[in-house]
């Protein structure tokens, strides 16, 4: 729990046409070089993806276990697994860890933002403990308490997908330690229906992350020295 409390802070909002995932990154040192890949967001099937807060390593496991459950059950069944089977099933994993001595538990919290034929769009947490539940909007990490709480002011029921990632970044600036927001430091993610009726998982580039804090009014526009 004190790894997950330490790390950076990732929020999930359900909206009525998608689910957004929101995570900080924590540059812990300016010598690092920032991964072109996603750091906080993984895709565990066309369906579901998740955002991590806590020791990476113990995700990785984690995610692979999952993206495996995801794959097993699309070839039994050939249709997408439910997603709270799927949560369900990963949080049976890491409760085993905590039942028997001798083992550590994972250190990892998880968002899951998905979509099924039975219940639409959704959006779970878990923790180590194996406990998972649905939420309209979450956060885990560091600060989560007080993330949550304006969550819990400026959630609206009917909200769309653009005003949940306005939220989201809203949420985050007030939360986070550092002092602006900058598209090096968050990632954001989207699971939400094409056109064509297909889910779609899609992570926002640094560009127009960029062009949506300013146009949110989160972060200032960045001045030319020259």
């Amino acid at each position: 729990m004190e790894a997950i409390g330490n790390a950076g802070t990732a929020i999930g909002i359900l909206s009525k046409d998608g689910v957004v995932l929101v995570g900080e990154k924590k540059v812990t040192s300016k010598l690092l070089q920032t991964s072109t890949s996603t750091e906080k967001m993984y895709k565990i099937d066309d369906h579901v993806a998740c955002a991590v807060a806590g020791i990476m390593s113990d995700a990785n496991i984690l995610i692979n276990t999952a993206r495996v459950q995801a794959q097993r059950y699309a070839y039994a069944y050939q249709e997408p697994m439910p997603v709270e089977q799927l949560v369900q099933s990963l949080c049976d994993t890491k409760q085993g860890y905590t039942q028997f001595g001798g083992l550590r538990p994972f250190g990892v919290s998880f968002l899951f933002a998905g979509w099924d034929k039975n219940f639409g769009f959704q959006l779970y947490t878990s923790d180590p403990s194996g406990n998972y539940g649905g939420w309209k909007a979450a956060a885990i990490g560091a600060n989560n308490q007080a993330a949550q709480s304006i969550l819990k002011q400026d959630y609206k029921d009917d909200i769309t997908r653009e005003e949940a990632v306005q939220l989201a970044l809203k949420v985050l600036s007030k939360t986070m330690d550092s002092t602006s927001l900058t598209s090096e430091k968050l990632e954001l993610a989207e699971v939400f229906l094409s056109p064509a009726g297909k889910v779609k998982y899609q992570v926002c580039s640094p560009e127009n992350l960029t062009k949506l804090l300013v146009k949110f009014g989160v972060t200032q526009p960045a001045t030319d020295t020259a």
